[in-house]
């Protein structure tokens, strides 16, 4: 039930819950968890490994990592940052994109960790691991605070805060992070997902979609569905009732109004197509116009 960025919460939880309960009757059973206990030998199945060798024996772990949780505030912190940037571009670009950007943000950030904790100095050369939605994350809000830069949020303590400098906060305390604080791996793979979100909408705003084969796989059935119902005789639609608005005639107020109206009606029509066919199957001039709406 709900929208993807819910769906993808509930699978976090439902992954975090498990994970907790082996925790659990794993430290009541033997009393304390030691390192070769039953409990680290099965986290060990989702966690991402910098070894190569390792990883190539759980390739799996490429997209598991990024639904894999240990403590109570990691997995929160990263599924109110979903919620918040999730829906706010789900809104724009439409939902069924949501998924795929969660999913190549996560793969490109766990690629960068293995990477950086291979060839840096500052790695380990293969004995770290990774866990956690971060990457994934990151890179949805980066993208968010791409497509729409000035869309406000408002912060408790701050008040109204445009997103852009959300996501340069965050970028430029993640760029601190690799440089010490014990958690550099994981900083890189922020940067890693970062990076995939800000590519993805400056591609997508050219006509290119880099998640495009990912959306024809996950959505496979539903794209056969529709090409099947495309085939068939359909009926001759009929005409839209119109708005009780619409019957207002614009001469009876005033035309400031009048025009909020229209510009309204206008951005209505833009959103209802992104969310059935996608941001990237607008016009020029519709997606010029969504441009400009977002700053004012």
């Amino acid at each position: 039930m709900g929208n993807t960025v819910t769906r993808i919460i509930l699978v976090n939880i439902a992954v975090f819950v498990v994970i907790n309960l082996v925790y659990v009757f794993d430290y009541n059973a033997h009393g304390g968890v030691a390192a070769d206990s039953f409990y680290q030998t099965f986290r060990s199945f989702f966690i991402l490994p910098s070894d190569p060798m390792t990883f190539l024996k759980r390739f799996w772990t490429i997209v598991t990592h990024m639904f894999t949780h240990k403590g109570f505030w990691h997995i929160a912190w990263n599924m109110l940052m979903l919620f918040w940037f999730g829906r706010i571009l789900g809104d724009f670009i439409g939902d069924k994109k949501v998924l795929p950007l969660y999913l190549m943000a996560g793969l490109v950030g766990g690629m960068v960790f293995i990477l950086t904790d291979l060839i840096l100095p500052t790695g380990t050369g293969g004995q770290a691991v990774a866990l956690g939605a971060s990457g994934a994350v990151v890179g949805i809000m980066v993208a968010a605070a791409t497509l729409s830069p000035d869309y406000t949020m408002s912060l408790i303590l701050l008040g109204p805060v445009k997103i852009k400098w959300i996501a340069l906060v965050a970028v430029f305390f993640y760029i601190l992070g690799t440089a010490g604080g014990g958690n550099e791996g994981g900083n890189w793979a922020h940067l890693g997902g970062a990076a995939f979100g800000y590519l993805y909408i400056t591609q997508l705003r050219r006509g290119q979609d880099l998640t495009g084969w990912l959306q024809r796989l996950i959505y496979r059935d539903e794209v056969t569905s529709t090409r099947r119902a495309h085939r068939q005789p359909t009926q001759q639609p009929s005409k839209p009732k119109k708005s009780p608005l619409s019957l207002i005639h614009k001469q009876e107020m005033p035309k400031e109004q009048a025009g909020k109206m229209d510009s309204q009606a206008k951005l209505d029509n833009i959103l209802d197509k992104i969310k059935e066919n996608g941001y990237d199957n607008l016009s020029q001039e519709e997606k010029d116009y969504l441009h400009l709406m977002s700053k004012s």
